[in-house]
């Protein structure tokens, strides 16, 4: 066992595909158990305690995620002991596919889900469409989706222009529509920005009473990245496997935002975009006494003075 968990400490980054692939079945074969499902999907199984985490995940995306290569998933094995499934896939497929349907059938045959006292779904993206609609395999597990699509179907989602080439993919047969397929969680978070107005647009039909809405406003289209760069992905996604994940405690992990500059200037941006000039000058202000921050503080300098020269002379007379 001391082997295999060395294996999980070997960095995997900056291998081809093929290198990558065959590292990760090494480890996981010592440990659970690797299979190709198709030309573009893989399973990955590491075996640890009674809580599972099943995570879908992008195989480029892993690359540019993670410092060591290694699916994210890998961390919570390593930090809370908890067994792994992880479903690859190859590109952006939403894990459309008849091999991992099949998949999913035989796991449920096997009832290999009633082996674990917690089952935990999470995927973003394409890839948080598949943590929703593959749960329906466990029912009473927990989803945690961050800006999933909930199909793709032009006659429920024409309106989202992002895809239109994966249109022709069939979102009506099994594992379909992501919003029923939730149905049998017991409870499901979709996380989103709602001034993304297309990813605001799929979190709406997900409405069911089990569904909790976590809202990240302002942070853009590229939130799993962000709650990774503020270091609170890895509390949250505990914190789901640990029935303690709700709206408040949310929030309060939400405030590491206060520090990350990205989402600053993302909000600054918006606001004088929007010629909210004082506003703005309270936000450059805020981060300017908090932080080493020359950017804010030149802004700050530059809206007092546009601010100053959108006054009525009388007032700047009186003043």
């Amino acid at each position: 066992m001391q082997k295999a968990h060395e294996s999980l400490e070997t960095p995997m980054v900056g291998l081809s595909k093929g290198d990558w692939l065959e590292a990760l079945a090494t480890a996981s074969d010592e440990m659970g158990f690797f299979e190709p499902l198709g030309t573009r999907h893989y399973a990955s199984f590491i075996e640890k305690s009674d809580t599972l985490l099943v995570t879908f995940e992008n195989l480029q995306g892993i690359q540019s995620l993670s410092e060591n290569g290694q699916p994210l998933g890998w961390d919570m094995v390593r930090e809370n002991g908890w067994s792994h499934l992880c479903l690859i896939s190859d590109g952006d497929t939403w894990f459309r596919d008849g091999d991992v349907y099949e998949f999913f059938d035989l796991l449920v045959d096997d009832c290999f889900f009633d082996n674990y006292s917690k089952v935990i779904f999470y995927g973003a993206g394409p890839c948080g469409y598949a943590a929703a609609a593959f749960s329906v395999s466990a029912p009473g597990a927990t989803v945690l989706a961050v800006q999933p699509q909930a199909t793709l179907t032009p006659a429920v989602a024409g309106w989202d222009d992002r895809f239109i080439e994966n249109r022709r993919m069939t979102f009506t047969d099994r594992y379909g529509f992501a919003p029923d397929m939730i149905e049998a969680a017991q409870h499901a978070f979709i996380v989103f920005d709602p001034y993304q107005r297309l990813d605001a647009m799929h979190a709406a039909l997900f409405n069911g009473r089990n569904v909790t809405h976590l809202r990240m406003p302002h942070m853009g289209a590229a939130l799993q990245g962000s709650l990774i760069a503020m270091e609170v992905f890895w509390q949250m996604l505990t914190d789901a496997g640990n029935g303690q994940l709700d709206v408040p405690s949310f929030a309060q992990l939400f405030r590491a935002r206060r520090e990350y500059r990205p989402y600053l200037r993302f909000l600054l941006g918006v606001l004088e975009r929007e010629d909210r000039t004082q506003l703005a000058i309270m936000l450059c202000s805020n981060v300017s006494n908090r932080m080493n921050a020359p950017l804010f503080r030149q802004r700050l300098k530059d809206l007092r003075i546009k601010h100053r020269a959108n006054q009525p002379q009388e007032a700047i007379f009186d003043s």
